[in-house]
C-alpha cells in the first residue's frame, strides 16, 4: 500500500511546488524560492499597468492622497503608522458598487502595491458613510466593514486576508435574487472561510448578516459596536495593522504565502511548501537583524531585506 501510494505522493509534491514557485512572484521585485523551487517572475495578469497615485495636498496623517472626484483613494500612512496603507473607495453616487472604471483604479492601484517593499499592511475600506464596498497581495490585507457590503462588495472583502465589521454592518450574497450567482469569487471564497454547506445556505437564500450574525458563522474575525463616527471597524482595522508593523516584513510576505498556498494541496505538500518558504526567511538580512535585537534587547530595526 505504501509502496503504491509513493508515486502519488510525489507526483502532489511536484504539483505544490510548480504551483508555490509560480506564486514566487507575490512576494515582490528580487525574490524567488530557493533551488527547483524557482520559477520565473511574473506579474499577475488580471492587474494592469503602469499606475501611479494622483497627486494632491497632503492632510494631516497622510503623505498622499488621491484627488477628491476620483472613485479611489489611495493613501500612506505616516509617523507611527508608517506602512500602512488605506485603500478607500469613493463612489457614493453609485453606493460604491464595483463600476469598471473603479475595478481598473483598484486593479492598477494593487499592481503597485504588491512590489512596493515599504508597503506592510493594506486596509480596504470605504469613504462613503454607510457602505462598504483585496485583493490578490503579498501583504496582510483588512477589510474594514462599516456598512453594506452586499454582492460584489462582499467578495472584495472575501478576497482580504482579514475581515472586521461593526455590529450595524449588513453583508450578504444577493446575486441569486437576481437570477444570476456571485461572479466575482464569492462561490469560492465564502466555502473557503465558513465551509461549504453554510456558504451553499447563504448564497441560496440570499441572506443578509448583521455584524454579530457574520461574526457567528466566522465570516469576520471581529465585530464593534459602531461608534458616532462610523468607523469602529476602520479604527480596529488600524489597530491589528499597527500590531503588524514591527514584525519582519519579509516573513510576513513568505507567511502569508505558504498559508495561502498550503491551503490548496494536502498536508504534505503543504509541509514542504512550509519547508521552502522557511528557507526563504533564513537568507535575509532582517533575520540576523532579529537574533542581533533580540541579544541586544532592544527593538529590531527591520529593513526588508
Amino acid at each position: 500500500m505504501a509502496a503504491a501510494a509513493a508515486p502519488a505522493a510525489r507526483g502532489a509534491l511536484q504539483a505544490g511546488r510548480a504551483g508555490l514557485a509560480a506564486a514566487g512572484s507575490r512576494l515582490g521585485p528580487g525574490w524567488r524560492l530557493p533551488g527547483s523551487w524557482a520559477g520565473r517572475r511574473a506579474g499577475l495578469a488580471t492587474w494592469a499597468r503602469g499606475w501611479a497615485p494622483a497627486g494632491a495636498a497632503p492632510r494631516r496623517g497622510y503623505s498622499s492622497e488621491a484627488k477628491a472626484e476620483d472613485e479611489l483613494r489611495v493613501r500612506h500612512l505616516e509617523e507611527e503608522n508608517r506602512g500602512i496603507v488605506v485603500l478607500g473607495i469613493n463612489r457614493a453616487y453609485g453606493k460604491n458598487s464595483l463600476s469598471k472604471n473603479l475595478i481598473k483604479m483598484l486593479s492598477k492601484a494593487v499592481d503597485a502595491l504588491k512590489s512596493d517593499k515599504k508597503v506592510r499592511t493594506i486596509i480596504i475600506r470605504s469613504e462613503v458613510p454607510g457602505i462598504f464596498c483585496a485583493a490578490n497581495l503579498p501583504v496582510p490585507t483588512i477589510a474594514a466593514i462599516d456598512g453594506l457590503a452586499l454582492g460584489g462588495g462582499l467578495e472584495l472583502a472575501l478576497a482580504c486576508d482579514i475581515r472586521v465589521a461593526a455590529s450595524s454592518a449588513k453583508m450578504g450574497l444577493v446575486e441569486t435574487k437576481l437570477a444570476i450567482i456571485p461572479g466575482g469569487g464569492g462561490t469560492q471564497r465564502l466555502p473557503r472561510a465558513i465551509g461549504m454547506s453554510l456558504a451553499k445556505e447563504l448564497i441560496f437564500s440570499a441572506r443578509v448578516l448583521d455584524g454579530q450574525e457574520a461574526k457567528a458563522v466566522g465570516l469576520i474575525s471581529h465585530v464593534l459596536e459602531q461608534n458616532q463616527e462610523g468607523d469602529a471597524a476602520y479604527r480596529k482595522a488600524l489597530g491589528l495593522a499597527r500590531e503588524f508593523l514591527p514584525q519582519g516584513p519579509v516573513a510576513m510576505r513568505v507567511a502569508k504565502l505558504a498559508i495561502n498556498q498550503g491551503m490548496e494541496v494536502d498536508l504534505v505538500t503543504g509541509l514542504a511548501i512550509e519547508e521552502a518558504c522557511y528557507a526563504q526567511t533564513i537568507l535575509t538580512k532582517d533575520r540576523l537583524e532579529g537574533l542581533l535585537a533580540f541579544k541586544e534587547k532592544r527593538p529590531p530595526r527591520y529593513k526588508g531585506e
